[in-house]
Order: C-alpha cells, then sequence, then structure tokens
C-alpha cells in the first residue's frame, strides 16, 4: 500500500462518520422544512429496521441532546427547560429536547422534524415518561414495547429454550399490534420484502460492528473507545438498515484490520488500556479524553458500546426467511443484552478485563442518568471482591457543565493513574 492510499485509510472511520451524520441530519432538516412527521426512537430498541419500511424519518433525541453538550451550548437548552418548569434534577437529556421542542426543533446542526410517532422499549424507565411530553405536546401516538428482561445475573437462555421462546412470541405479538399504527400514520402498507433488505443491511452492520470491538483487543489499541467509539456508535444507530450504514462498517472494518496488521495505534504511546463504564461526559468531551490520553491510558473497550449500539455489538444475524419474527427475537435478544450490561455487568466486565488485557476499569455514574448510574457503586464492590483488578470510580454528568469540576476529575485520575504505575513498578520488582 502507498503512503497515499494508507493515510486516505487511516482515520477514514471518523472521517466518513462525521460526513454521514452531517447528512442525516440534513435529511431531518429537510423532513422538518416539508412539513413531514418522524419516528422519534431511543437507541436501546429502536427498531429503525421496521420504521424505514414505511419511510419514516427517524430521530433520536438522546442523540440530538447529547450534540448540543459535545458543541458547548447545552446549559441554554437545560436553562430554557428548567425555566419552563422542569427540575435540575431529571435526565439532562429530556430537558434538552423539551428545549428543542420549544424552539420548533431547532438543534445547533439544523432542525428536527415532529414526531409523527414515537415508538420506544422498557429498557430506560425515563424513555415512557419522555414520551408522554410529546404525547401531550403533538397528540401523536405512542407505543411502548415492553421486553422482558434477564430474570438474574448469568441466566440468558437462548433460542430454543421456552422461556426464550415465550419471551419471544411475547415481543412479536406487540410488532403485529405496532405494525397497524405505523399503516395508519404512514398511509403505507407493511411491505415484508422491505423488511428483508433492512435487515439484510442490519446485518452487515452488526458483522462489522463486533469485528471493530474484537480488533481492538490488538496492542496497541486500534480506536479509543471513548472518543472514537462514539463515533461508530452514531452511525450504528443512525444509519442502521441503510446501505450506506453497512458500508460505511464494511469499511470501518478495513481500516482496523490494516492499522492491526501495520501495528498502528490510537495513541503513539500506550501505557495503560481501560475499560470504561458508564456515559462519557460530554460537557468537556475532548478535555475529559485528554485527562487519561495525557498519561497513555487508552479506552480499549467500554459499557457505552454496548448498551447504546442497539445490540449492534453482539453480531446478531437475521433470518431473512422469517424477517418479522427474526426482528422480534432481535429485539429482545438487543435490549435484554443492553439491560444486562446496566444491571448485570460484572461477569462481562472480567471477561473484558483478560480479554483486552486491560489494566484497568474506570466507572463513571453521572448526575442526569440514574438508569446508568445507579448501582456502579455496588458494582464495583462487587467487582473487588471477586479479582484484583485496579479501579476509578469519578462522577460528572453527561449535559449539565454546572456539576462537572476538571480540577477533581484531574485530581482522581491523576491519583489512578500514579497508583496503576506504583502497582506495575512493584510488579516488575517481584517478578525480578
Amino acid at each position: 500500500m502507498t503512503a497515499t492510499a494508507e493515510e486516505g485509510l487511516v482515520g477514514r472511520g471518523n472521517r466518513e462518520g462525521a460526513r454521514l451524520f452531517k447528512e442525516w441530519f440534513a435529511e431531518l432538516t429537510r423532513a422538518a422544512e416539508e412539513g413531514r412527521g418522524a419516528a422519534y426512537v431511543f437507541v436501546m430498541g429502536s427498531l429503525a429496521e421496521l420504521l424505514r419500511t414505511f419511510d419514516l424519518p427517524v430521530v433520536f433525541p438522546e442523540i440530538n441532546s447529547l450534540q448540543t453538550a459535545v458543541r458547548h451550548q447545552a446549559h441554554e437548552y437545560l436553562n430554557e427547560a428548567e425555566d419552563y418548569g422542569y427540575s435540575p434534577d431529571i435526565c439532562g437529556y429530556v430537558k434538552a429536547d423539551v428545549a428543542t421542542q420549544l424552539r420548533g426543533g431547532q438543534l445547533p446542526m439544523g432542525r428536527i422534524p415532529k414526531p409523527a410517532i414515537a415508538v420506544y422499549t422498557n429498557a430506560c424507565n425515563t424513555y415512557i415518561k419522555w414520551a408522554e411530553i410529546w404525547e401531550r405536546m403533538y397528540g401523536c401516538p405512542t407505543v411502548t414495547l415492553d421486553v422482558p428482561g434477564s430474570r438474574a445475573a448469568g441466566l440468558r437462555p437462548g433460542p430454543g429454550d421456552p422461556d426464550f421462546e415465550h419471551d419471544r412470541r411475547y415481543v412479536l405479538a406487540q410488532l403485529h399490534e405496532l405494525i397497524p399504527v405505523l399503516e395508519d400514520v404512514t398511509d403505507r402498507r407493511f411491505d415484508e420484502d422491505r423488511l428483508r433488505e433492512t435487515l439484510a443491511h442490519a446485518n452487515t452492520m452488526s458483522r462489522g460492528w463486533k469485528r471493530v470491538l474484537d480488533l481492538n483487543r490488538s496492542r496497541p489499541a486500534l480506536f479509543n473507545a471513548l472518543t472514537d467509539g462514539t463515533i461508530y456508535l452514531g452511525v450504528s444507530n443512525c444509519l442502521r438498515g441503510t446501505p450506506e450504514g453497512a458500508r460505511y462498517f464494511d469499511e470501518l472494518v478495513e481500516e482496523m484490520e490494516h492499522k492491526s496488521a501495520s501495528g498502528i495505534g490510537t495513541l503513539t504511546d500506550e501505557r495503560y488500556r481501560l475499560l470504561f463504564v458508564g456515559v462519557p461526559c460530554y460537557p468537556i468531551f475532548r478535555r475529559f479524553a485528554e485527562l487519561f490520553t495525557e498519561w497513555g491510558g487508552a479506552f480499549v473497550g467500554s459499557t457505552y458500546l454496548w448498551f447504546a449500539s442497539g445490540g449492534a455489538h453482539s453480531a446478531h444475524q437475521y433470518d431473512l426467511d422469517r424477517p418479522l419474527e427474526s426482528l422480534a427475537e432481535g429485539l429482545l435478544l438487543g435490549v435484554r443484552d443492553a439491560m444486562d450490561s446496566m444491571f448485570f455487568q460484572t461477569d462481562a466486565l472480567l471477561q473484558m478485563f483478560d480479554q483486552y488485557q486491560a489494566d484497568g476499569i474506570v466507572y463513571h455514574p453521572i448526575k442526569s442518568c440514574r438508569t446508568v448510574s445507579t448501582g456502579l457503586a455496588d458494582s464495583r464492590r462487587d467487582l473487588m471482591s471477586r479479582a484484583d483488578v485496579p479501579s476509578l470510580f469519578i462522577e460528572s454528568d453527561m449535559m449539565d457543565r454546572r456539576v462537572v469540576s476538571e480540577a477533581q476529575l484531574k485530581n482522581r485520575i491523576d491519583a489512578f493513574f500514579e497508583g496503576l504505575a506504583s502497582r506495575r513498578a512493584g510488579s516488575a520488582m517481584t517478578s525480578a
């Protein structure tokens, strides 16, 4: 490969991800200007594969809200929602979205259309109350998909198990109830062949996403799961079920395989390999990442890339011969897995710690999201009782800069790396 070709390949995933996201938002802006309604969905169980068969633009309010924080404008949206009457204690994503609706859908990246329907799962209890806001504002139909979660840690029956089959049929029945609502909203008939097409694109994306995650076990790490991974995550959600999304992940695999074969890492000097638990600190996103990379710390894996990927991380493959039944199965597996990542994560983290040859785990609970953050302290204690794994517990927020203290974060992070360095030095002396 020539130097020019390699230069074009390395970093292509980030460049193309930014371009595709910009184009996706431009399409939402066009839909808003034309007065078309959209399907409002969430990342955990979006059902984008089904919604796209009805030619519904798909809006992800979580993604829109976090973009206000990345662009350092979240405080304006939060203040507006609080002035309107929403409490400082509730989810920052919700408040940013409320302000967005009050502004006629206007966001820093463009404008989103009004909801024609809201479709969501019970993966987060906030989803249900959030959708009720749109119902009150716009009178749009809202549909909750009740997806059964795991009954206990380690209890994960799969296809063929009687309990799993009962749950799958329960989810399938809800999809059969959803389809007539979508037909009524869009004045279109359900097209099973189009569903096969979107499922096929989702299959390609899922295979690629799983391969990319596995390739990051390389030394050095090929991408930063905190920063680069968030770009990949955005594409996996916004373009799920599209040929563009499928092609993106095929090309991303090509880039990562080249970097792995060539020994090209995300850091020139990787000294520590870390796992991240929780949601990133978006108000100071770049600086937050630098607090780790300045020490040579690379995030090689993240539960965020697990629970917020819509199930794509698992490489589940839809059966195109039975598309609707297989979609129900994939929804059950994906949403259940997402909930497990928040409630039963310790076993998976210990497995990832070994697979990725990690040096430590960073727990990052956030003020705005109780679903992700509640229980993280207990989870950390459980992990520490079961294995000798260094860990860091730091708190901030995904949206609200008022509760983010860079100085306090830096003190804790610096002490964590000093501890890792001391631990490594002690191990070296012991083995000498």
